[in-house]
């Protein structure tokens, strides 16, 4: 059976564009995986806590040196680091804040990007240990322009960001989709919303 990681990041649980970008993207990948079983984490309903230095302590230390105490630091990330492995496919939706992604979303990360368990690392090159999955993200913009090419694209540090790092930890196939102007006159953002929905519609069959 095919299981698709829904991870929500908005604080906005009502009325967000990022959401609505996700539903079509779920929706798309249903059509394709008839049966298909979506597992939804929400940042906004349930906060991941940010790591902290018991955790990080928890991560460089090998197994067999791991104390009682930094086994229990480090028992949320490997609980989210089986989400991500169990999943056949991931979708991450997010709002742009503050030109980068939302806190809680950034936590999810640190949680998740983890040495020896999704990077490896030989001392000279990093390679990701998260293979053989596909991502897709939904992004909401409040300004327009963020477009390759246009006034803002060099302040977009949400796209990038993402994109490499599920790259980092293994993704290969990334397909992300966005809606600028979310925060503009309600016609005109009701219309980028539109454009953005159809340009998941004609989107190849999304099957993991």
């Amino acid at each position: 059976m095919k299981t698709l990681l829904r991870i929500d990041s908005s604080a906005r649980v009502e009325g967000s564009r990022s959401r609505q970008l996700g539903d079509a993207l779920e929706l798309r990948w249903r059509a394709g995986i008839p049966g298909g079983v979506v597992v939804r984490r929400d940042l906004a309903v349930d906060p991941v806590p940010h790591i902290d230095a018991t955790t990080i302590a928890g991560f460089f230390t090998p197994v067999d040196q791991i104390t009682d105490v930094m086994r229990a630091a480090t028992a949320l990330s490997d609980r989210l680091i089986g989400e991500v492995e169990a999943a056949d496919a991931l979708l991450i939706t997010a709002p742009m804040y503050n030109f980068g992604l939302p806190s809680a979303l950034k936590a999810w990360i640190d949680h998740v990007v983890r040495i020896r368990r999704t990077v490896a690392y030989d001392g000279v090159t990093f390679r990701g240990l998260v293979t053989g999955k596909v991502a897709y993200v939904a992004l909401a913009y409040g300004a327009g322009s963020y477009e390759a090419g246009g006034a803002l694209a060099p302040f977009d540090y949400a796209r990038p960001y993402l994109t490499h790092v599920l790259g980092f930890i293994g993704f290969r196939d990334i397909e992300v989709v966005g809606v600028e102007g979310t925060n503009g006159e309600e016609g005109a953002a009701a219309a980028a919303l539109d454009a953005a929905l159809k340009t998941i519609e004609r989107l190849p069959s999304l099957a993991a």
